[in-house]
């Protein structure tokens, strides 16, 4: 029993400092950053000087900072809305049984595999100007008569940026969901088949409120993702143009490695920080409540 607690606190010192090393500690770095004037001068030293909340200030005073806070809050909505939507209609499909339902399942996951610059390189030559196949296609069945430039128009740059992660995340959704649909017991379905209710109405009676937990579930699991997504918008726009497909983490990068103000940029990322955290504790709440259901 003595080496068995032993072993405990061993395996439970592994994760715990795991998390203070690479979770806590850049987390607490960043926010002292925040508070302090950092540049290339002094960012190698800890005695930095101190401007307490300025650099919050000037960020919130930034018309720029609006415009993307605007522009993450519209991205983060619209993947939620349709990456949910999309993998609850896609996993009640592959709930049916028909010939080769595992292998297209597999190939479908397959995309999220696949890492977020393979997959912003792959979507911005699908959205290329002149030689994309978004573009030959709607061209060859006369639904535009023009190219239209996807990644440098700024009116459609966010929407580009949008279809392409719900593309990658979908996937990710749809598992989740379907692994809550096989915990729905047959029963109920039987019963209501028998009273002569069809499938739509299995479907609102049944299905969906047994899935509204999960499906808060994995709309949080969405927003923290879709929250710090970088890479992806990076391979594609680089937040261009003219800020319009720009999101909080690449503000941030923009902010202290492009103009070197180090301090304002860890202040813009405090801002997606507390987002995320807030919605990771509806998250854990959640799953609190499933636990104790």
């Amino acid at each position: 029993m003595r080496g068995s607690r032993s072993l405990l606190y061993v395996f439970l010192a592994v994760p715990l400092a795991y998390l203070l090393a690479l979770v806590a500690f850049p987390i607490a770095y960043n926010i002292v950053m925040s508070v302090q004037d950092v540049n290339l001068g002094n960012i190698a030293r800890f005695d930095r000087p101190f401007v307490g909340l300025d650099n919050y200030r000037t960020v919130l005073a930034d018309p720029d900072f609006r415009h993307v806070l605007g522009n993450s809050l519209i991205f983060v909505g619209a993947n939620v809305l349709a990456q949910v939507g999309i993998g609850l209609a896609v996993a009640l499909f592959f709930a049916q049984r028909f010939p080769g339902v595992h292998p297209l399942r597999g190939l479908l996951l397959a995309a999220w595999l696949l890492p977020a610059l393979v997959v912003g390189a792959l979507w911005k030559w699908l959205f290329a100007t002149q030689y994309g196949v978004v573009n030959f296609v709607l061209i060859s069945t006369h639904l535009i008569s023009t190219p239209v430039h996807w990644l440098s128009d700024p009116s459609v740059s966010l929407t580009s940026i949008t279809i392409a992660n719900i593309w990658l995340g979908m996937p990710f959704s749809m598992i989740l969901i379907s692994a809550a649909l096989t915990g729905i017991p047959l029963e109920p379905y039987e019963a209501a088949a028998l009273d002569g209710a069809g499938p739509v109405q299995r479907f609102r009676y049944i299905t969906l409120p047994a899935l509204r937990p999960a499906l808060f579930a994995v709309a949080c699991l969405v927003t923290i993702y879709t929250m710090r997504a970088f890479d992806l918008i990076f391979a594609m726009t680089e937040g261009g143009p003219l800020d319009a497909s720009n999101v909080l983490p690449l503000f941030s990068y923009q902010a202290s490695f492009q103009r070197f103000q180090f301090g304002l940029g860890a202040a813009i990322g405090s801002f997606a920080v507390v987002i995320v955290v807030g919605v990771a504790l509806l998250y854990i709440q959640t799953l609190r409540q499933e636990t104790q259901a």
